[in-house]
């Protein structure tokens, strides 16, 4: 079973609302740092949103701040991300990520992504 499944991507009008899931698997997402990301053709991958540390302190772009919101289902171990005030610039394949420092090393996680279009 994959790491990482996101979901609940689509097409959704200008103004409106999307949420997307992360399913993880194999390890607990309060555990871990993790962030969406986005991206979309011949543009670099952005930094979306992330939670963060024991914490779990959230950061947002710039761009999506005050319209986005990251979050922990604890319940499912599920990673969440609500969008609200869709504009067509946030037209991308979101992905999901997580990592975690061990004693070992890095152990970082990506999902395949699931596309998001806003568009009339």
């Amino acid at each position: 079973q994959a790491p990482l499944m996101e979901s609940g991507g689509g097409l959704v009008q200008p103004g409106g609302s999307l949420t997307l899931s992360c399913a993880a698997s194999g390890f607990s997402v309060n555990t871990y740092n993790m962030r969406w990301y986005r991206r979309v053709p011949g543009k670099e991958r952005e930094l979306v949103a992330e939670i963060t540390g024991a914490s779990r302190t959230t950061n947002y772009a710039d761009s999506v701040k005050g319209r986005f919101t990251i979050s922990g289902d604890n319940v499912r171990n599920t990673l969440v991300l609500r969008m609200n005030n869709l504009r067509p610039e946030d037209t991308a394949l979101y992905l999901c990520n997580a990592w975690r420092d061990i004693a070992r090393g890095r152990i970082d996680y990506w999902g395949i992504g699931t596309q998001v279009t806003v568009s009339s």
